[in-house]
């Protein structure tokens, strides 16, 4: 494992650009979905992780199954924001993130926990995730 990914909370680096945003320039709420689901895959990535390869490989993925998110200011365009991945829980076949989306001024926008399952994708059924996928020492 990498240095870098071995320290949480992960982090990511993202410009709100006019796609994300509404006619009034403020980030569309599933905008801040994307930056999420982003930000994990930079995690997995982080890991040594070939999603692809993964997927290929063991016929596993991951896919949200909850989601609880607390909307606390707005992002606007042009704003720097940084957004972080954290482990809390992982479950036979399923994990529990905490995430948050802050301004490059440490304010925090957003703040959300995030439930994915480890899937099956020929049956379509939850599946273990492979103990070597996840280091233990990432739990908090």
């Amino acid at each position: 494992m990498s240095e870098p990914a071995a320290k949480l909370p992960f982090s990511w680096k993202v410009r709100v650009y006019w796609e994300d945003t509404d006619a009034g320039g403020v980030v569309y709420h599933a905008g801040y979905l994307r930056f999420m689901e982003r930000a994990r895959s930079e995690w997995m990535r982080a890991l040594g992780v070939d999603q692809m390869a993964y997927k290929q490989a063991t016929g596993l993925a991951f896919m949200v199954r909850d989601m609880h998110i607390d909307f606390l200011k707005p992002a606007l365009l042009d704003d720097e924001l940084l957004v972080t991945v954290d482990v809390k829980e992982r479950r036979a076949a399923s994990i529990l993130f905490a995430q948050t989306i802050t301004k490059a001024d440490g304010s925090c926008l957003i703040r959300a926990s995030v439930r994915v399952a480890c899937v099956d994708l020929q049956r379509m059924r939850p599946a273990p995730i492979p103990p070597d996928l996840i280091p233990s020492d990432l739990i908090l």
